[in-house]
């Protein structure tokens, strides 16, 4: 397949993200960035520059931030000891290059650089809660002090033309959700946060050049049930799907109508920080 426009390869490397998808296999870690591109159908250089510059625009979007001075003021307060250890645990909408999480670790290293807080992102994109259970493991051995939780919108998806399931149901996101917990507070001292995931604009989202291909649906009544899962589960939770609308306006969607522009991303990593820095 060829792409044929700077918006096509901008969504291979924010949605396919070779590096991170193998990254669990035999030599997988290894690959290198020509291997990557060739996974993608891309050129080297192209692979190469356009991620250079996604991920010089996520820095930026951190500068743009931090020159607010009540945003820079609630990085501040996030109730982060010296050296704390933060791991932010997802899907595709925290793995890519430009991600709410990738922002908060440049927004972090700007503004409380001397303290030593380091920002892990374990994210696979397409994973659901299900897998999530299997890779939990490394987050519990790494020891962190903070998880960030934004799981669950593969849950919700759908495969094909008239679909009657999601790919895992919702009393078994419960079960999963639940158990994750579980073992990160009765494994590790962390302090666990969850982020509800986000509504989609649904219609779009079949008809993408992208995920047609796969036949990907999703419905925001079954993102919305997982939301409610997060809501009533214990610990603290910070509401994206009901703070970012049902769907979110359309400059923060990308045209797949699923994942987030950078200015989607700027806008949930402040309600991450909102929300996180209220716990203080």
């Amino acid at each position: 397949m060829k792409f044929s426009s700077s918006e096509q390869v901008r969504w291979l490397l924010k949605v396919i993200q070779p590096e991170r998808t193998l990254a669990s296999l035999p030599g997988g870690a290894s690959l290198d960035q020509g291997t990557h591109a060739k996974l993608l159908g891309l050129p080297e250089d192209i692979y190469a520059s356009e991620l250079g510059r996604m991920q010089k625009e996520a820095s930026e979007a951190a500068d743009e931030l931090l020159a607010d001075s009540a945003v820079a003021s609630m990085i501040d307060r996030l109730p982060l000891q010296e050296g704390a250890k933060v791991v932010a645990f997802g899907d595709s909408l925290t793995s890519e290059p430009q991600s709410w999480a990738v922002i908060l670790r440049e927004m972090l290293s700007k503004r409380r650089g001397a303290e030593g807080i380091s920002l892990t992102i374990s994210a696979v994109a397409g994973e659901t809660t299900t897998q999530g259970l299997v890779r939990v493991a490394d987050v519990i051995n790494y020891q962190p002090d903070w998880v960030l939780f934004l799981f669950g919108t593969n849950d919700a998806r759908t495969q094909g033309a008239q679909p009657t399931k999601t790919l895992v149901h919702h009393e078994e996101t419960a079960r999963n959700i639940a158990e994750l917990r579980q073992r990160v507070s009765s494994e590790t001292a962390a302090t666990c946060v969850w982020i509800t995931p986000p509504a989609v604009n649904e219609t779009l989202v079949t008809a993408h050049w992208g995920l047609a291909r796969f036949g990907v649906r999703f419905r925001n009544q079954d993102l919305e049930r997982v939301a409610k899962i997060v809501r009533v589960s214990d610990g603290p939770v910070i509401d994206a799907f009901s703070t970012l609308g049902s769907p979110p306006s359309s400059d923060l969607l990308m045209d797949d109508d699923l994942h987030f522009t950078l200015a989607g991303q700027k806008r949930m990593v402040l309600e991450v920080i909102r929300g996180w820095s209220k716990l203080n």
